[in-house]
């Protein structure tokens, strides 16, 4: 049913764009009710406006945090037009309806990232526009809402193809979005809360995103995706695509996966190295061209077509190294003149700078069928105080800091992982299999295949502990000299003796890191 709009009100702390649906409001006589900030720009643009504490001969009143929350404006708002009662109680009060609700909220995202000030933080709690909103939304099969600047065109549109009517059909759409937009609002507002009092695990989780872009597909064409953000500044990502083919779901889950690592490591010196969200090489190292090159060296065939992650600046050394090898997304820390001409030549290479990217969410969640797991992220490594070296030979401090490294980059392998090490360098890793003893064994065979010469006195980490002794012969028998577990099983004693055995240093950290 298409309805006739006679009377809108207008409350917004956002004018951008305002004009272009004040004058479709003029050309159907369409009425405007506004207060405060808002209605100070309407008139000053030159159009027609009631204010609204003469409309509703009430004026506001606590500073402003009552306004809008009288009877005449909800009464307006919420009554059912076909039904009679309604319409014999709207007459008896001489109350006219309301048809058409613009409102954007008090930007309390905006002013959680600009200060720690919580009774201003309080204060930019809107409570008389989303109940507008809701009440709008509730009634949209008499009343039209729009709750974003980016819907103005659409209203627009619609007042013109209709002479000053909306459809139902689009009401309904303009008051689903409305619920979505109150939602995520008192979303954020419980997380603050939420985060202030350290609340981890409240009773009830909403998990709120605004929708950054839809992406053609998802991980196969046939799925459908898009990615979302929740940060409260509304923010992107922190990423800035300077060049290249648009991002997919695929570039984005790989991108992450790097970044998480990339965090852990030392400024201005790491390199990771992604496929399919597993590290196939990470470095390590003050001369940023070598550690590019250890990280590549790792496994450059799964680093074929993968996405490498720099925490440091790209110049034209790094870049003409890079640019010999096929890769689909490459993020750094900003990128020299010189250094982007080279990497152009690449034109569907995406290329990111990650300077303003951080990590600020300390949990994790995984979600199935209408319900999710949240857990706080792995962030330790190593509990000095449960580490014990566990075998005769014991190691030095200064092999300490690559045992640490080579735990540290465990930690972000799919379980079971086993990961070899040689001078702040991955040389083998195994991921994501059943077995440890599989994991082993392909650690082994990828640091054969590519970097026989460094498994001589390399370190190996294991997420996990080793349940039986195969595992660790496996890697002695290939040259592995130190080996960095958790402990913890039955058979402790057995790995233990198989390690002084072959006269290898083995500590355990009594810290597991399963990654699934």
């Amino acid at each position: 049913m298409n309805l006739k709009v006679k009377n809108a009100l207008i409350s917004i702390s956002n004018k951008e764009n305002l004009v272009l649906i004040l004058r479709t409001l003029e050309k159907f006589n369409i009425n405007i009710i506004s207060s405060g900030g808002t209605y100070a720009a309407i008139k000053k643009l030159g159009y027609k406006c009631t204010e609204l504490s003469k409309y509703t001969g009430f004026k506001e009143m606590l500073d402003g945090r009552v306004k809008t929350l009288h009877p005449k404006i909800h009464a307006g708002i919420l009554h059912d037009r076909q039904n009679k009662k309604h319409k014999n109680e709207m007459f008896k009060q001489n109350f006219p309806a309301i048809d058409l609700i613009v409102v954007n909220f008090y930007p309390f995202q905006k002013i959680v990232t600009s200060t720690k000030n919580s009774k201003q933080i309080i204060e930019n709690i809107d409570i008389g526009g989303p109940t507008m909103v809701r009440a709008a939304a509730k009634n949209f099969k008499n009343v039209t809402i729009i709750t974003n600047k980016d819907d103005y065109r659409s209203l627009v549109n619609e007042l013109e193809n209709l002479k000053g009517k909306t459809s139902l059909k689009y009401r309904e759409l303009m008051s689903s979005k409305a619920f979505g937009l109150t939602a995520y609002y008192d979303a954020m507002i419980a997380n603050w809360f939420n985060k202030k009092l350290k609340i981890d695990f409240p009773e009830r989780k909403t998990i709120f995103g605004r929708k950054l872009r839809k992406l053609r597909y998802g991980e196969n064409p046939h799925q459908k995706s898009s990615i979302y953000i929740n940060d409260y500044d509304d923010r992107q990502l922190g990423f800035d695509q300077i060049h290249g083919k648009e991002l997919s779901y695929n570039n984005y889950n790989d991108m992450l996966a790097s970044l998480e690592i990339l965090s852990s490591l030392k400024k201005n010196s790491g390199t990771v190295i992604i496929k399919h969200a597993n590290p196939c090489g990470v470095s390590e190292n003050k001369v940023q061209l070598i550690s590019f090159k250890n990280a590549y060296a790792s496994d450059p065939v799964s680093a074929f077509g993968g996405v490498i992650a720099c925490n440091y600046r790209i110049n034209k050394k790094i870049a003409t190294e890079i640019n010999k090898n096929f890769i689909e997304v490459l993020l750094a820390r900003g990128f020299d003149k010189s250094s982007l001409r080279i990497l152009k030549r690449k034109k569907n290479l995406r290329i990111v700078d990650i300077s303003n990217f951080k990590i600020k969410n300390q949990t994790s969640v995984k979600s199935f069928d209408g319900s999710f797991l949240v857990q706080t992220k792995d962030n330790i490594v190593i509990d000095k105080k449960k580490l014990k070296c566990v075998t005769k030979l014991k190691p030095k401090k200064k092999e300490m800091k690559e045992i640490y490294f080579a735990f540290n980059i465990c930690k972000y392998i799919k379980s079971n992982a086993i990961v070899l090490c040689n001078n702040f360098s991955t040389i083998g890793i195994g991921a994501g299999q059943s077995s440890r003893l599989d994991s082993c064994k392909i650690a082994v065979q990828k640091a054969k295949q590519f970097q026989s010469s460094k498994i001589k006195n390399s370190i190996a980490a294991s997420d996990a502990f080793f349940p039986f002794a195969d595992g660790i012969n496996t890697l002695i028998k290939a040259g592995v000299k130190t080996i960095v577990q958790p402990g913890g099983s039955i058979r402790d004693q057995e790995v233990i003796n198989a390690a002084n055995k072959a006269k290898i240093k083995m500590i355990f950290t009594g810290t597991r890191h399963f990654n699934h």
